[in-house]
Protein backbone atom coordinates (compact mmCIF):
# COMPACT_ATOMS: atom_id res chain seq x y z
CA UNK A 1 0.00 0.00 0.00
CA UNK A 2 0.99 3.44 -1.01
CA UNK A 3 1.32 6.45 1.51
CA UNK A 4 2.09 10.29 1.31
CA UNK A 5 2.86 11.74 4.10
CA UNK A 6 3.07 15.98 4.21
CA UNK A 7 4.49 17.23 7.41
CA UNK A 8 5.82 21.24 8.07
CA UNK A 9 2.54 23.55 7.57
CA UNK A 10 1.64 25.89 10.03
CA UNK A 11 1.32 29.85 10.93
CA UNK A 12 3.48 32.31 9.88
CA UNK A 13 3.68 35.79 9.89
CA UNK A 14 3.95 37.81 6.48
CA UNK A 15 7.18 37.67 5.07
CA UNK A 16 8.43 34.52 6.83
CA UNK A 17 9.48 30.67 5.33
CA UNK A 18 8.06 27.36 6.02
CA UNK A 19 9.44 24.20 4.11
CA UNK A 20 7.06 21.20 3.47
CA UNK A 21 8.02 17.53 3.23
CA UNK A 22 6.48 14.98 1.94
CA UNK A 23 7.63 11.06 2.01
CA UNK A 24 6.03 8.33 -0.41
CA UNK A 25 5.93 4.66 1.06
CA UNK A 26 4.94 1.67 -0.33
CA UNK A 27 5.70 -0.87 -3.15
CA UNK A 28 6.86 1.63 -5.33
CA UNK A 29 9.41 0.97 -8.02
CA UNK A 30 9.68 4.61 -9.76
CA UNK A 31 8.60 7.75 -9.10
CA UNK A 32 8.27 9.64 -12.21
CA UNK A 33 6.82 12.69 -10.45
CA UNK A 34 5.85 14.43 -7.17
CA UNK A 35 3.94 18.34 -7.13
CA UNK A 36 2.65 20.20 -4.24
CA UNK A 37 -1.01 21.76 -4.67
CA UNK A 38 -3.02 23.86 -2.69
CA UNK A 39 -6.41 24.66 -1.88
CA UNK A 40 -7.86 28.09 -0.34
CA UNK A 41 -10.95 28.02 1.20
CA UNK A 42 -13.75 28.08 -1.26
CA UNK A 43 -11.15 28.01 -4.38
CA UNK A 44 -10.19 25.37 -6.74
CA UNK A 45 -7.17 23.55 -6.18
CA UNK A 46 -4.39 24.70 -8.27
CA UNK A 47 -0.62 23.69 -8.72
CA UNK A 48 1.81 25.14 -7.10
CA UNK A 49 5.11 23.32 -8.06
CA UNK A 50 6.12 20.30 -9.87
CA UNK A 51 8.94 18.40 -10.31
CA UNK A 52 9.98 15.36 -12.75
CA UNK A 53 12.17 12.70 -13.16
CA UNK A 54 14.78 14.52 -14.58
CA UNK A 55 14.61 17.34 -12.20
CA UNK A 56 12.77 19.78 -14.22
CA UNK A 57 10.76 22.23 -12.14
CA UNK A 58 7.76 24.34 -13.05
CA UNK A 59 5.92 26.70 -10.47
CA UNK A 60 3.17 28.71 -10.78
CA UNK A 61 3.50 32.25 -11.59
CA UNK A 62 2.10 32.99 -8.42
CA UNK A 63 4.86 31.47 -6.60
CA UNK A 64 7.70 32.27 -8.72
CA UNK A 65 10.81 33.38 -7.60
CA UNK A 66 9.67 32.39 -4.12
CA UNK A 67 9.16 29.25 -3.86
CA UNK A 68 11.79 26.28 -4.53
CA UNK A 69 10.73 22.33 -4.97
CA UNK A 70 13.01 19.73 -4.62
CA UNK A 71 13.21 16.24 -4.32
CA UNK A 72 15.55 13.42 -3.00
CA UNK A 73 15.22 10.19 -5.02
CA UNK A 74 16.98 8.18 -2.51
CA UNK A 75 14.45 8.95 0.19
CA UNK A 76 11.32 9.50 -1.95
CA UNK A 77 10.86 12.57 -0.93
CA UNK A 78 9.85 15.64 -2.10
CA UNK A 79 9.93 19.60 -0.63
CA UNK A 80 8.59 22.78 -1.17
CA UNK A 81 10.55 25.45 0.39
CA UNK A 82 8.31 28.73 1.04
CA UNK A 83 9.94 31.96 1.39
CA UNK A 84 8.41 35.54 1.33
CA UNK A 85 5.05 34.25 2.35
CA UNK A 86 1.75 36.18 1.54
CA UNK A 87 -1.45 36.04 3.38
CA UNK A 88 -3.11 35.00 -0.24
CA UNK A 89 -0.40 31.58 -0.10
CA UNK A 90 -2.99 30.76 3.04
CA UNK A 91 -4.46 27.07 1.94
CA UNK A 92 -4.17 23.31 3.05
CA UNK A 93 -1.41 22.19 0.39
CA UNK A 94 -1.79 18.66 -1.00
CA UNK A 95 1.65 16.48 -1.59
CA UNK A 96 0.53 14.43 -5.02
CA UNK A 97 3.07 11.75 -6.86
CA UNK A 98 2.58 10.24 -9.79
CA UNK A 99 4.15 6.53 -9.15
CA UNK A 100 4.89 3.33 -11.19
CA UNK A 101 4.30 0.09 -9.00
CA UNK A 102 5.75 -3.34 -9.29
CA UNK A 103 2.94 -3.88 -11.83
CA UNK A 104 4.58 -1.18 -13.95
CA UNK A 105 1.47 0.68 -14.17
CA UNK A 106 1.73 4.19 -13.29
CA UNK A 107 -0.87 5.73 -10.33
CA UNK A 108 -1.93 9.00 -8.76
CA UNK A 109 -1.48 9.47 -5.04
CA UNK A 110 -2.53 12.51 -2.96
CA UNK A 111 -1.39 13.44 0.82
CA UNK A 112 -3.77 14.23 3.48
CA UNK A 113 -3.31 18.04 3.33
CA UNK A 114 -1.22 20.12 5.50
CA UNK A 115 -2.30 23.56 6.67
CA UNK A 116 -0.51 27.24 5.80
CA UNK A 117 -1.96 30.17 7.60
CA UNK A 118 -0.11 33.53 6.97
CA UNK A 119 -0.91 36.39 8.98
CA UNK A 120 -0.12 39.99 8.26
Amino acid sequence: QVQLEESGGGLVQAGGSLRLSCAASGNIFNINSMAWYRQAPGQQRELVAGIFGGGNANYADSVKGRFTISRDNAKNMVYLQMNSLKPEDTAVYYCNADLQLYDRRTYRYWGQGTQVTVSS
